[in-house]
């Protein structure tokens, strides 16, 4: 559509073919009267540093997102747990919701109660604690996922590994772990040769590897998608002429559209985590797969 539209003004406008010199910056340059537009890229993610720079503890903007979004979800509960009640409030109420609902739905349902029973906190944390570094995204002033850049979704699939293979190690023993996990019963000796190393990956690289780039590369997505949106609009409404400045009304509306899409997005990604999570713990503690 973008091209139809593209040119269908070249066609419309008289001098759009003298503007254009068969480049994307000719016709922008036409477009936008104080000059190109400058699409997000790649950059957004890395960032100036605040404080530190240069050294080893050197802070920027999505550093600093985090330790924000990590003190207002340890304010929030540390709030709800100190005014816990029998019969609780609005806010107890909408905690103890989403506790309730990864107990039940995704603990019980993979891992069944009785051996669910001793993840339920940490699955709970991990939940609450991607969603809300995710929507980092869409909170004014913050304005990016703090899961954007790769380094916290590793440490979370990093949390997960450790704790699936403790799981399994506990349960089975070392190499009794490592049989259940490599050499499923039931196969001819032969299919070992090739099923092996297959298995080796998955539960030593490919889990973690999953888990950290599915959430970074959905909330990388989600960021540069929002930008271009709303940087679109400003452009449009400020900087471009004619009758094209109405096209500002479609981006800004598509911005706020994919906000609340984000915002799903972000509930959607914490779930997967978790869910998948609790699934290769179940693996870990079956006797055999």
């Amino acid at each position: 559509m973008s091209s139809l539209m593209a040119a269908a003004l070249i066609v419309a406008t008289p001098d759009a073919g003298s503007a254009t010199d068969g480049s994307s910056g000719g016709f922008f340059d036409w477009l936008f009267s104080s000059g190109p537009f400058h699409p997000p890229t790649i950059y957004e993610f890395y960032p100036d540093a605040v404080f530190f720079d240069g050294t080893i503890f050197e802070v920027n903007r999505i550093m600093m997102v985090r330790v924000v979004a990590a003190i207002v979800l340890v304010g929030i509960f540390f709030v709800v747990a100190l005014r816990a009640r029998v019969v609780p409030r609005r806010g107890q109420a909408l905690v103890e919701i989403v506790f309730d609902f990864i107990r039940v739905q995704v603990v019980e349902e993979v891992l069944g109660k009785k051996e669910g029973r001793r993840f339920v906190a940490f699955l709970t944390t991990l939940f609450v604690a991607i969603f809300f570094f995710n929507v980092t995204g869409v909170v004014p002033l913050l304005n990016i996922s703090a899961t954007s850049l790769i380094g916290l979704p590793l440490v979370m699939a990093a949390w997960v590994y450790v704790v699936y293979l403790g799981a399994g190690i506990e349960r089975h023993g070392f190499w009794g772990y490592l049989r259940t996990s490599l050499f499923p019963p039931g196969v001819p000796w032969w299919i070992y040769l090739v099923l092996t190393p297959i298995e080796f990956l998955q539960v030593f690289f490919l889990r973690p590897a999953t888990l950290t780039l599915r959430l970074t590369v959905n909330m990388m997505a989600g960021h540069l998608l929002l930008v271009l949106c709303f940087a679109g609009t400003q452009v449009l409404f400020f900087e471009a002429s004619g009758a094209i400045r109405a096209v500002g009304t479609l981006t800004l509306v598509s911005g706020f559209v994919f906000t609340v899409f984000e915002v799903f997005v972000a509930l959607m990604q914490a779930y997967i985590f978790v869910m998948l999570s609790a699934v290769y713990l179940n693996m870990a503690l079956a006797d055999e797969h």
